[in-house]
């Protein structure tokens, strides 16, 4: 596959970042994307259960990349552990104005603002009834645009695609809707959320409800969010879309672009809010993290600040397919190397106190620590061997004084017991969320 990455890629990302899209999605459908003979090969110490669902490994696809339920059985052959599509609205739109996708290269970034263009539920679960079911597929939810009963969008979704799904995800946290973020407070969540279990217990009983927050929260906006799901006991969250924050230190033509930023600047801020989360949940909520996602690393380090499952895309755009394989080996290192037999048993390990779980070796703090003992190294072979010092002159020598007497010494006081040092979290390191 070397000759894809290295030949293919790099002729696609001169075209127009939507039009590539959509020639990604045109040659999954017609088997054209070269994937790695053992990308579906069982791997015992990846598979998980989580939210009664079993899931092959815990790296999926995040919504955005398959909008419309085209390819989800072509992206799991790829070696995902499970596939979410959307978001799909109860009625098709055609989303915001072009252009409204644009790659960051110097960053590995994307900042995007589609506005949920997509070819409605009737079409999207008419293509989902008749897929040949397998693995596990989410069924990310939005609302119209212009709609006024938000409520009555998503138990409209939840009706015409639940029945196809594994999962549903309520996404009240794309920037590229108006009003859409504003469901995440405490009042007009519940009540939506309350909307939306009806509507799943009388359309597709027994499917988990998630709900899928925003990176730009303020404390108060998570602890209420965390407080509504723990009350309506809602079977999972993803953390997180993409933020409209613009970090210092991005260096790329188009950062000033309108839109949700994706990619290695999201890295850090939203495995913060997946950690906030993780502490404010007690750890009774299953979690997927996404943000910023582009090696076993990233994937490990959210898995250890409390994500059960993760999920990548905008990493494909600059890596491609062969990604997923290489995240899910260098995962398989990272569990055995820590003494993990399990991936569920390394999740939340940075918070021991609410997991009960051991925490690893502080990696970057490792790795910090040996490149700058090689450094040091490296500096004194280069030196040369310094000249002995020339004997000191009578004149500059002076006369020692003689040395004091010491006192009786005093019995040794009993030393206090040595304080519990706290586990230490991982350092976040930076670098993808998903399109809608």
């Amino acid at each position: 596959m070397g000759w894809y990455k290295s030949l293919v890629l790099p002729i696609v990302r001169w075209i127009d970042a939507e039009t590539a899209h959509g020639l990604a999605i045109w040659a999954l459908k017609n088997n054209l994307v070269p994937r790695a003979d053992d990308a579906t090969d069982a791997t015992p110490s990846l598979e998980t259960d989580v939210f009664g669902r079993k899931f092959a490994n815990p790296v999926g696809l995040a919504a955005g990349f398959d909008k419309n339920g085209e390819v989800p059985n072509a992206a799991l052959s790829h070696g995902f552990g499970f596939v979410e599509i959307g978001s799909v609205t109860p009625e098709p739109q055609p989303g915001n104005p072009k252009p409204r996708l644009f790659r960051l290269y110097s960053d590995r970034a994307v900042i995007n603002r589609m506005g949920f263009n997509n070819d409605g539920a009737a079409v999207v679960a008419n293509r989902l009834r008749k897929r040949a079911r397998r693995g596990v597929l989410g069924a990310n939810l939005g609302k119209n645009k212009y709609s006024e009963d938000a409520a009555s969008d998503y138990a409209k979704g939840v009706e015409a695609l639940g029945p196809y799904a594994d999962y549903l995800v309520i996404n009240v946290s794309s920037p590229n809707t108006p009003g859409l973020r504003a469901l995440q407070g405490r009042a007009p969540l519940e009540k939506l959320l309350r909307a939306v279990l009806k509507a799943r217990d009388s359309f597709a009983k027994g499917v988990p409800v998630l709900l899928k927050v925003a990176p730009d929260l303020t404390d108060e906006d998570k602890s209420d969010i965390a407080a509504v799901v723990m009350k309506l006991k809602l079977d999972g969250m993803i953390v997180s879309n993409t933020t409209i924050d613009r970090p210092v230190g991005l260096n790329s033509y188009d950062q000033d672009e309108k839109g949700g930023l994706s990619g290695p600047p999201l890295m850090t801020p939203s495995t913060k809010v997946l950690a906030d989360f993780y502490r404010l949940t007690e750890g009774k909520i299953p979690l997927i993290g996404v943000g910023g996602i582009a090696s076993g690393k990233d994937a490990y380090e959210k898995i250890l600040n409390g994500a059960s499952l993760v999920q990548l895309y905008s990493s494909l755009v600059y890596h491609g397919m062969d990604l997923v394989t290489e995240i899910k080996e260098d995962l398989v290192r990272r569990l055995r190397k820590d003494g993990f037999a399990n991936v569920s048993d390394a999740v939340g390990a940075a918070f021991p106190e609410i997991s009960g779980k051991g925490i690893p070796v502080d990696e970057a703090l490792a790795a910090k620590e040996a490149h700058a003992a090689k450094k040091v190294q490296a500096e004194t072979a280069s030196k040369p061997a310094q000249a002995s010092k020339p004997a000191q002159t009578a004149s500059e020598t002076k006369p020692k004084p003689a040395p004091k007497t010491r006192k009786p010494a005093q019995a040794a006081k009993p030393r206090k017991p040595a304080a519990t040092t706290k586990a230490r979290k991982p350092a976040a390191s930076k670098t993808d969320t998903a399109k809608e």
